[in-house]
């Protein structure tokens, strides 16, 4: 220290001389910029503004992605519908003519309405499963034969859109509505007999030819399904798998190869899973195809890779001390791994798999190969019967071009979404509540 004030006191004491300029140790104070360090001071800030500006262009990239999502699947929680004087003669119930019923009350509220092409865009107003509706309702109250009652019916996915005001310009360059059915939707409107309501049929029903009748109950029902299997194949499969070629396995060429074999298997694309699962589990074991069973399967293939590597890089983290210490107490190579070790990995393995499981959750390309595309309207029971996932229904949906299935899609990505946003939270939980900072 001695020795540098006295070098910056001659350096001054000679500037002072060249400039004829009181002494001040201000020029001083600070290390000297030279000119390569003003230019690195001036990459790192042109590389910070390229991060955020990076940062920014994604984060306006997924908000465009969330915001078109959410503003065109919002609406399919709500559906629009009439209100109908219902006369259940007594004569058109035995003969199951509820579709008549309907048809009768279409024309009480407009009795103007004579032609035949008139009639036609008038009945059309009213859902196709308005029928069912009143069949339904007659089988669980019969005492309503012969009377008259104001019952809520569902609308027409075009219809529906339509008193929604949304792809009103497109729904008019589709020809779906007539300017007669606007003229009844308007004096619908404004008697108070059309309003929205919340729609239950989408959370009820399965899959449907027409918009207003499909739901996502069926599909729901057959993605948990088939992540059950998968959970029950993969897991203890995958953590099996890492603690032998960890703990046990002796370092030789063998393992090795097994090691790089299961690193290549987890960036295999999965759809060559898919027709592996279709040449063994349907051609060869013959198992029922489409079905939960066999869509399990296949994503436990998927993601076992994985599941494998991620358990391994968690007993890595233990420090050696742990085997160590135990080891000296007298513990066996068994209770050292099951006693301490996995269980101080134990949070980074579930981490690991519940991030697998998120992945095999929104996984389409496997499941189309062995025929889990099918139009599948039942709500699956069992394993074995044929079912879809989610991701499959957005996939059969996508490529309808019905306006009314527009919504549906984008309704169901948002299901889909906040089911992968649950599991991605519940694995941030599991890391920071149970992680051991070492």
């Amino acid at each position: 220290m001695i020795k540098l004030f006295k070098r910056r006191t001659r350096i001054a004491m000679q500037q002072v001389k060249k400039k004829k300029a009181p002494f001040t140790y201000k020029a001083y104070s600070k290390k000297p910029k030279h000119k390569w360090l003003k230019k690195r001071n001036a990459q790192e800030r042109r590389f910070k503004r390229a991060g955020f500006i990076a940062i920014l262009i994604a984060f306006l990239f997924l908000a465009s992605l969330v915001w078109n999502v959410f503003s065109n699947g919002y609406s399919a929680f709500t559906e629009a519908q009439i209100r109908l004087p219902i006369t259940f003669q007594a004569d058109l119930v035995e003969e199951r003519a509820y579709r008549k019923i309907v048809q009768n009350s279409l024309l009480e509220i407009f009795p103007n309405v004579k032609d035949r092409k008139e009639k036609r865009a008038l009945f059309s107003l009213a859902s196709r499963n308005a029928p069912h509706l009143l069949k339904e309702l007659i089988e669980t109250n019969p005492e309503l034969i012969g009377n008259k009652e104001y019952i809520w019916i569902p609308t027409s996915s075009a219809v529906s859109i339509f008193y929604k005001q949304r792809l009103y310009e497109q729904a008019k360059r589709g020809g779906k509505i007539t300017p007669s059915q606007t003229s009844w939707i308007t004096e619908l409107a404004r008697s108070k007999n059309m309003q929205l309501k919340f729609n239950t049929a989408f959370f009820k029903n399965g899959d449907s030819r027409e918009a207003e009748q499909a739901g996502v109950r069926a599909s729901t029902i057959g993605s948990f399904l088939t992540i059950l299997v998968c959970i029950a194949m993969a897991f203890p499969l995958g953590v099996a798998t890492a603690v032998y070629l960890e703990e046990f396995a002796p370092k030789n060429w063998f393992t090795d190869f097994i090691e790089i074999n299961i690193n290549n298997l987890a960036a295999v694309p999965a759809i060559i899973f898919g027709l592996l699962g279709l040449s063994i589990y349907l051609n060869m074991f013959g198992l029922p195809r489409s079905s939960s069973l066999v869509g399990g399967m296949i994503l436990a293939l998927l993601i076992l890779p994985v599941i494998v590597i991620a358990t391994r890089n968690a007993l890595q983290a233990v420090p050696p001390s742990i085997r160590n210490a135990a080891a000296a107490l007298g513990a066996t190579p068994t209770q050292v791994v099951f006693h301490h070790t996995l269980i101080y990995a134990l949070p980074g393995i579930m981490t690991g798999v519940i991030l697998s499981i998120s992945r095999a959750f929104g996984e389409t390309a496997p499941l189309l190969m062995i025929g889990m595309v099918a139009f599948i309207a039942d709500v699956p029971k069992t394993l074995t019967d044929p079912a879809t996932t989610l991701p499959v229904q957005v996939y059969l949906w996508a490529n309808n071009p019905e306006l009314g299935f527009v919504e549906k899609t984008a309704a169901a990505i948002m299901i889909l979404l906040i089911f992968m946003i649950l599991i991605n939270l519940l694995a941030i939980y599991i890391r920071r509540r149970f992680e051991i900072k070492w």
